[in-house]
């Protein structure tokens, strides 16, 4: 008898189209993912997925398999959650999806009072909302817009893309060269200074380079760190310059340990949304997360 939780992954890998991704709703490590497949692909005798980079492809084999389970299976995953309902309250668990910095700016401080089970997860915009149209996740906060008929946008706040130094900065040199206006000469100058990024994220930086001096800029930041908190604690104690979200810096900023240098010739505003599925069953649970972070 083939063990079931082998016939699970394999609708969760199949609906999902990655490893990740199944390992993530099955609530076990991707290896373990790896695993299960490799061992019913054994007991099969074939394959039942092409691995072409991060997506997992069905075979013909492996969609005629699939068609085949997947009724019964559906069946037995319901008489399942129906026992559960029966002899106890379920608490239900929202998947969450933002940015590593959002995260410990807002929602962090809150987690311990939520009367109910939280997933946070970290990860690209795009992912994000494939996660959240195939029902991994269940919000997202997100800049970006996608046309989707599943998902509805809620804008709910703004973000300004700004310049900031360290504390050691010669500021009153560049607000000096920001009045005479001569964009070349302070491109020079901002290309001459010590830059901070992140390791998976350069899009702030050139939009912003793109806007004040109409071109991507040519050169990557020094100093590359994990994310963009850690830019604002490296440069609370020396020199640099980054380029970050101002909600974000904004406690640094006022007490002085890192300052605003600049906001650009237009500043660069990026409308926040509240994405959702337009059908869900934890419309309350949403709606307290919504809540927090309107209260902020």
């Amino acid at each position: 008898m083939v063990n079931l939780e082998w016939y699970r992954t394999f609708k969760a890998i199949y609906n999902t189209g990655t490893l990740t991704h199944a390992a993530e709703i099955l609530f076990i490590s991707q290896p373990g993912v790896s695993l299960h497949l490799s061992a019913l692909e054994n007991y099969m005798g074939y394959k039942l997925f092409d691995r072409t980079g991060r997506k997992m492809i069905p075979t013909e084999k492996g969609k005629v398999f699939y068609n085949f389970i997947i009724d019964p299976l559906t069946k037995l995953e319901q008489a399942e959650k129906n026992f559960q309902r029966s002899t106890e309250i379920a608490t239900p668990t929202i998947s969450i999806g933002m940015c590593f910095e959002t995260f410990q700016i807002t929602l962090e401080q809150y987690i311990s009072s939520l009367p109910f089970n939280v997933i946070i997860q970290f990860g690209l915009y795009p992912e994000m909302i494939d996660g959240l149209e195939k029902g991994i996740l269940d919000i997202i906060i997100t800049p970006q817009i996608v046309t989707n008929p599943l998902i509805t946008f809620e804008a709910f706040s703004k973000e300004t893309i700004i310049l900031i130094g360290g504390k050691d900065m010669d500021k009153e040199a560049f607000d000096h060269l920001l009045k005479t206006a001569d964009y070349p000469t302070i491109e020079t100058w901002l290309q001459q200074q010590k830059w901070y990024g992140t390791t998976g994220d350069m899009e702030h930086l050139r939009k912003f380079w793109q806007l004040n001096f109409n071109k991507y800029p040519d050169f990557r930041p020094n100093y590359i760190v994990p994310n963009i908190n850690s830019i604002v604690r490296c440069l609370s104690s020396g020199k640099g310059l980054a380029i970050v979200p101002d909600f974000l810096c904004k406690n640094e900023i006022e007490n002085g340990s890192i300052q605003l240098l600049w906001k650009g010739q237009k500043p660069l505003v990026n409308q926040l949304y509240f994405a959702t599925r337009k059908k869900n069953s934890h419309t309350e649970e949403i709606a307290l997360i919504k809540e927090k972070f309107l209260s902020l």
